[in-house]
């Protein structure tokens, strides 16, 4: 989605600016070689098994590559029983129709998800005389797929969860929560597909297996440049 300049004030109060300028600008992911590095992840270790040794992604990779702040309130509560965070009991449906002024249609909606594709359809262009009330549905509207597709993203890949509604309601509140941390803890499951760059997988399992000590250096060179750190 398009990084509109009305909007950029809201992404500085939450600290969601540099992470939505690494999404507009920088950031691109390559997958054969995310793959094989899931398939190296060790879940009991929260390492990454190399031949030289484990590796992990830390609390500072985070901050200092995504410009995630690190300290502040947990991002908890909303995850699993979210529907309790309503506000005043109100139900999922009715504040999104709220927050976002309208509600998708029923081919976009999936229990409590919503399609990418309408955020895409529905939010990509300002209006050139939107009020500040439009801006801040926009903003919202980024801020829920940036969330979704960068830092929480699941194995769907392709839809946005309501479990996020709660933050949302507040923009001016979204800075006072440690994203970095919740970003560090959030590990989704993975599925191979089979696709054209399951060749390019292989490829970069190879490359893996013959990494040796003297290697860290292009190791780094390559996650930077892939997402990873």
């Amino acid at each position: 989605m398009h990084l509109h300049d009305r909007i950029i004030p809201y992404l500085k109060t939450a600290d969601l600016y540099h992470l939505a300028r690494l999404n507009s600008q920088w950031f691109w992911v390559d997958e054969p070689l995310l793959k094989a590095f899931i398939e190296r992840w060790r879940p009991e270790m929260h390492t990454f098994h190399m031949p030289f040794g484990e590796c992990s992604i830390t609390l500072q990779d985070v901050a200092y590559q995504l410009g995630l702040p690190i300290d502040g309130e947990p991002v908890s509560g909303c995850l699993t029983e979210f529907e309790n965070l309503m506000e005043h009991g109100k139900p999922a449906w009715v504040w999104f129709c709220e927050l976002f002024g309208e509600l998708p249609l029923q081919s976009k909606v999936k229990q409590m998800t919503v399609c990418y594709t309408w955020f895409h359809e529905r939010f990509r262009v300002l209006p050139a005389d939107a009020t500040d009330e439009t801006v801040r549905i926009y903003a919202r509207a980024y801020i829920l797929m940036l969330l979704s597709s960068q830092l929480f993203a699941d194995k769907n890949a392709n839809r946005v969860h309501l479990r996020w509604l709660p933050y949302l309601a507040s923009l001016d509140d979204l800075g006072r929560y440690n994203w970095g941390s919740a970003a560090l803890a959030w590990w989704a499951t993975f599925l191979l597909r089979n696709d054209p760059g399951d060749q390019r997988s292989v490829s970069a399992r190879l490359s893996l297996d013959r990494l040796r000590v003297h290697d860290e250096s292009h190791l780094v060179i390559a996650l930077s440049f892939s997402g990873l750190c």
